[in-house]
């Protein structure tokens, strides 16, 4: 019920009650003077700030796939291993080895992080001498390796090539008797690679070219290279005598018939195949070769 005046003009039961209410409310902060209020408001920013030293420091960040680790393994190895994106997409273990490309297990920086190098070697040294005298037998060439392959490149090629050749001086510089020696031949591909050479070195010496029928030939020339295998009796050849085959101007090759009888049975072989060989006749000596190229060979 709404309270009476007592004609005081106060209403004494509306301020009992508002006595009662404010009672129950916290009691007011002092008001401060300006400057002091400022600081108050700052102090909950600098007692947080003087807290971050005691806060325990964040843990690194992992590293991971191959470049994060350094990895770059051979082969297949169990221990190179990572965590990681996958190629496909997916995370969890794996690997930075050389066999992951084939597993599928690769880490998805692989192919960056460990490029494919491939092996790389020098150019071929010159030919060497014959290995002995006075027969058929080899020469050699060697290159070395500059850079091993890795990562999956490229692997070296051969370091060592043989060629076949004859040498017709024993180390003593006396010749060596022609009935040992057997005219070794090679295809008439190779003279046009000679003549190259000799001509960009400015060595180019003029040659001549002999002129044989084939009597005979060994079942072991069937089996051997194309040009081999083309050999049969009673075909007309014709076999090119220059450098250096050819030692100097006026000298001959030697293998190619000169000193022998008419109709005397001669000995060539093939080279790259031991078990070609045979027989022919010298028929007589040109200044150059006419033959067709399949009937056409080169001195050793």
């Amino acid at each position: 019920m709404r309270a009476q005046s007592d004609g005081s003009g106060t209403e004494r039961a509306g301020d009992e009650g508002t006595e009662r209410w404010e009672r129950h409310l916290p009691p007011a902060r002092p008001r401060l003077p300006g400057a002091m209020a400022g600081r108050a408001r700052w102090l909950p920013v600098l007692s947080a700030l003087l807290l971050l030293p005691l806060l325990p420091p964040a843990l690194p960040r992992r590293p991971s796939g191959c470049a994060g680790l350094g990895l770059c393994c051979p082969g297949r190895d169990r221990g190179c291993l990572s965590a990681g994106l996958r190629p496909d997409g997916s995370s969890g273990p794996c690997y930075c080895d050389q066999a992951c490309a084939r597993a599928l297990d690769c880490c998805h920086d692989y192919a960056r992080a460990c490029p494919a190098i491939p092996c790389v070697v020098s150019q071929w040294s010159a030919w060497s001498g014959c290995a002995a005298p006075c027969k058929t037998t080899y020469r050699v060439r060697m290159r070395h390796i500059i850079q091993e392959p890795s990562n999956g490149g490229e692997s070296c090629p051969a370091l060592e090539e043989r060629a076949g050749c004859v040498e017709y001086w024993t180390r003593q510089g006396t010749e060596c008797q022609q009935s040992l020696i057997p005219a070794l031949i090679t295809t008439g591909g190779f003279g046009k690679a000679r003549k190259k050479r000799a001509a960009a070195d400015g060595s180019e010496r003029a040659g001549y070219c002999v002129q044989f029928q084939l009597v005979s030939l060994a079942p072991g020339c069937r089996r051997g290279q194309r040009w081999m295998s083309g050999l049969r009796a009673g075909l007309r050849l014709c076999v090119e005598c220059q450098p250096p085959a050819l030692p100097r101007p006026g000298q001959r090759c030697r293998g190619d018939g000169a000193p022998a009888r008419r109709n005397q049975l001669l000995h060539w072989q093939a080279v790259g195949n031991q078990r070609c060989k045979g027989t022919w006749r010298r028929i007589r000596r040109l200044d150059t070769c006419s033959c067709p190229s399949v009937h056409s060979f080169l001195f050793i």
